[in-house]
């Protein structure tokens, strides 16, 4: 017999319930959209919660075939922004699953 197989056994039971948990938030996550933008507001793009771009919006006063560059850098700046708000969402629906983080399992990590 293994010496506190009992609290074995239910340790694993919280882990298996806890990776069921962090599954089905990260799906959830997956689900949710935000909106990153540049230049006030005249590049949009939303980008998913695991961090996929779905649409990108462009004010038609922003294109200048004359300014590609900056187009190219609002461009950029507005999937940065998105990307940032997406891991910060993220991150909030972890927190969720995970208050305290990872538990700790004394004598076993």
């Amino acid at each position: 017999m293994i010496p506190g197989g009992g609290n074995m056994q239910q340790i694993m039971k919280q882990v298996q319930k806890m990776q069921k948990n962090v599954a089905k938030a990260q799906e959830e996550i997956a689900k949710m959209t935000v909106e990153g933008t540049a230049g006030g507001g005249t590049v949009k793009v939303v980008v998913t919660g695991d961090r996929r771009v779905t649409a990108v919006t462009l004010a038609p006063e922003v294109v200048d075939p004359e300014d590609i560059e900056m187009l190219q850098d609002l461009i950029v700046a507005a999937i940065s922004d998105g990307m940032k708000k997406a891991e910060e969402l993220a991150e909030a629906e972890m927190k969720k699953v995970l208050p305290g983080g990872l538990p700790s399992f004394p004598g076993l990590f």
